[in-house]
């Protein structure tokens, strides 16, 4: 894992940042420099062979295992690291990519209020009808999920479904479909971003 801005141990708020397939943790921390707030751990888990699992997310879940399930653990045993400092709500998670995926359906799985949740080109992990019956409540947690409506790995429906499971959780969710997009992430989506991270660094709820 690596670490930028404030040691874990005087942080008063986190976000943790889960790269994509065939990026390191070094590439997705170049977006924790993008929306840096004083006060703030940035910590970004590295996947083994650089993939968090082998298949597409829409690939049958049982085709991603047992990797999708020990990626899952990293993300909740570095949340519980966390947590162990400070409490969820002053947590960020975001992922893009792969990591989106992940980092969503890590969410959905473990629903509470969070800092915040964001989904940069991403969404829920499993095929097309997957039953989306999570249990929990984000109790307001403002999530965004943004997307090239042409992304070449990311359907924009799967974009949209995951943003109306998230609003039904209860979620405060922001959904943006950008048009024309390469698979990237964009000045609009970080200026989003950076309005979670200084409402959590604000402390308002």
């Amino acid at each position: 894992m690596l670490a930028i801005g404030e040691p874990l141990e005087t942080a008063l708020a986190a976000m943790i940042l889960v790269h994509g397939r065939g990026a390191s943790a070094e590439d997705i921390l170049t977006i924790a420099a993008e929306v840096m707030h004083p006060g703030f751990a940035y910590l970004a888990p590295q996947a083994a062979g650089n993939a968090w699992y082998p298949n597409p997310f829409t690939a049958p879940l049982e085709s991603n295992e047992p990797h999708l399930s020990s990626a899952l653990k990293v993300l909740s045993m570095l949340l519980a690291r966390v947590e162990s400092k400070m409490p969820a709500e002053r947590v960020v998670l975001l992922g893009f990519s792969q990591g989106a995926c992940l980092t969503l359906e890590f969410a959905a799985r473990h629903a509470r209020r969070y800092g915040g949740v964001v989904g940069l080109s991403g969404g829920l992990i499993g095929p097309d009808g997957t039953p989306r019956d999570y249990a929990g409540d984000f109790q307001h947690t403002p999530a965004f999920l943004g997307c090239s409506d042409v992304d070449p790995h990311i359907r924009k429906d799967r974009v949209i479904e995951a943003a109306e499971v998230f609003e039904r959780m209860g979620a405060n969710v922001t959904m943006k479909l950008y048009p024309g997009m390469a698979h990237t992430v964009s000045g609009d989506e970080l200026d989003d971003v950076r309005r979670i991270v200084d409402r959590v660094g604000g402390f308002q709820t």
